[in-house]
């Protein structure tokens, strides 16, 4: 564990998932506030400027929602789910507010993440909104939640977010200056540790409960997600949200918090979680331009490649694709052994007059696919 300097730790990022707690998107408890959102929105649109993407998962629906009912925190848990229905539609309308291009909103459970369908579902979307140069923003879904809600943990959604929109960054933006030796709220000697190459039980140790009564999380929250993140090839980055001179320095490819290095990168955490993590329910055969253009043109599997299906696998689970008896490949099918029997050999064109819906016009996508 190593408390640093003052110099800040340079990085790089493509692809970043940022996460905004509730005291930055509602600092007085009750409503939307642009205050501290301002800076953050313009570090957001200039790194789209620059080619990069960005997926945000922004907390505050509570908070913004409270004066509606008001409520005093602490509040029951089905007056908390009330406040959220309410606060969404706020907490949008403030975001939309910030920016000059679309955004889209995502609800979001960790059940819908666990489970194969959706898990699918939410992937495509993001793939689609990102390639169309729109914003997502994720929420949990906390009009309907119960355990989500309770204990508080968007920071982990955010986690699974970036694993599932495939970023190589996480950034979690809170209102302190990052990991500390102590807490710096009550230890004035407490100093920054501004790099963390493995997380140990050492550094969990140093996080404690929130100091909030506006949101749910905590620096162990976030330690927990960035654990979760760093095992998936992601990287992540704490920093005070609520400081303008904290985006300046990102813009500079510098982060003047706490960076949490990947365990390994994304790539190889990807390939060895497909390859060992996973089992192969069945396999489907292709012909030589399926192989090629698997191989040679890093493409997606289409169903038009296809020659045959075996075994009996569901939605989400993963295949091997092999050409002449070989194996050359795994990945996660878009669709059923049932469903792929009926279409393999058609253009993706024709699959709806085969099945009456499209789900994806790839068996598998190139994303969710590694060579052998």
């Amino acid at each position: 564990m190593n408390a640093s300097s003052n110099n800040y730790a340079p990085f790089q990022w493509q692809r970043a998932v940022i996460k905004v707690g509730s005291n930055l998107i509602a600092p007085q408890g009750n409503r939307c506030c642009i205050e501290h959102l301002m800076p953050l929105a313009q570090f957001i649109s200039q790194s789209r400027r620059q080619g990069k993407s960005v997926v945000l998962v922004s907390s505050g629906a509570v908070a913004a929602g409270r004066s509606a009912l008001g409520g005093e925190p602490p509040a029951s848990l089905s007056r908390k789910q009330a406040m959220a229905a309410v606060g969404q539609n706020r907490m949008m309308a403030n975001w939309a507010r910030l920016f000059d291009f679309d955004i889209a909103q995502m609800l979001l459970t960790h059940n819908d993440i666990r489970q194969r369908d959706s898990y699918l579902n939410i992937k495509s979307t993001l793939r689609e909104l990102l390639e169309f140069d729109i914003l997502p923003i994720v929420n949990e879904n906390d009009s309907v939640a119960s355990d989500e809600l309770k204990f508080g943990d968007n920071d982990n959604l955010a986690a699974l977010v970036a694993l599932v929109a495939e970023a190589d960054t996480l950034m979690l933006c809170t209102d302190i200056d990052g990991l500390y030796t102590a807490n710096p709220h009550h230890d004035p000697k407490a100093s920054p540790i501004r790099r963390v190459e493995t997380l140990t039980a050492e550094h969990m140790a140093l996080a404690g409960d929130s100091h909030s009564c506006i949101g749910t999380g905590g620096m162990l929250t976030k330690l927990q997600a960035a654990s979760k993140a760093a095992a998936n090839g992601v990287q992540t980055l704490i920093i005070n949200g609520g400081d303008a001179n904290s985006y300046m320095q990102l813009s500079q490819g510098r982060v003047p918090g706490t960076l949490i290095q990947a365990g390994q990168s994304r790539d190889s955490a990807k390939k060895n979680w497909l390859r060992h993590s996973l089992k192969a329910k069945g396999q489907l055969a292709v012909d030589e331009g399926a192989a090629k253009a698997l191989v040679s043109a890093g493409a997606s599997l289409l169903p038009v490649g296809i020659t045959e299906v075996q075994g009996h696998f569901d939605i989400g689970e993963a295949v091997e694709v092999s050409f002449q008896g070989k194996v050359i490949a795994t990945g996660l099918s878009q669709y059923s052994a049932a469903e792929l029997r009926q279409i393999c050999g058609a253009q993706s064109l024709n699959i709806e007059s085969r099945l009456g819906y499209v789900r994806a016009p790839v068996a598998v996508h190139r994303d969710d696919l590694i060579l052998h």
